[in-house]
């Protein structure tokens, strides 16, 4: 693996956690590479039953630095969601955060959701394959 950043949605997230092996974010988590948007804790953390699934979600993100989201982040998911939205795709607020942090740092997003892909084809956003 490079120096490239991963940003990782909670869709390949939560398949992670329930134990499907996912090298990639093995691999980033490893190399330091791996780089989480705050939205997708939330995500993640509305979907948490017990305290041992708490526990594994916590010890996943212990050391997976956050993407910051100052305000010119902010205006930056604005402007992407009203670029999408003039090419005709309507997408969701977290969806666009996602996106932008991918942006943000030219990172690789890694995701199993296809709102991503349909993005991709209208702005620079690398996916993982």
């Amino acid at each position: 693996m490079n120096s490239v950043a991963v940003i990782v949605d909670s869709s390949i997230l939560i398949a992670y956690l329930q134990g499907e092996p996912v090298p990639l974010i093995d691999a980033a988590s490893k190399d330091g590479t791996i780089v989480v948007p705050p939205i997708v804790i939330a995500e993640l953390m509305t979907g948490v039953e017990t305290a041992a699934e708490r526990i594994a979600v916590g010890e996943l993100l212990q050391d997976s630095p956050l993407h910051a989201t100052p305000l010119a982040h902010w205006i930056a998911v604005g402007e992407l969601r009203q670029k999408l939205r003039q090419s005709g795709l309507a997408v969701t607020i977290p969806d666009a955060h996602i996106a932008q942090c991918a942006l943000d740092r030219d990172a690789v997003l890694l995701t199993r959701d296809a709102i991503f892909r349909r993005m991709a084809r209208h702005v620079p956003l690398r996916l993982a394959e």
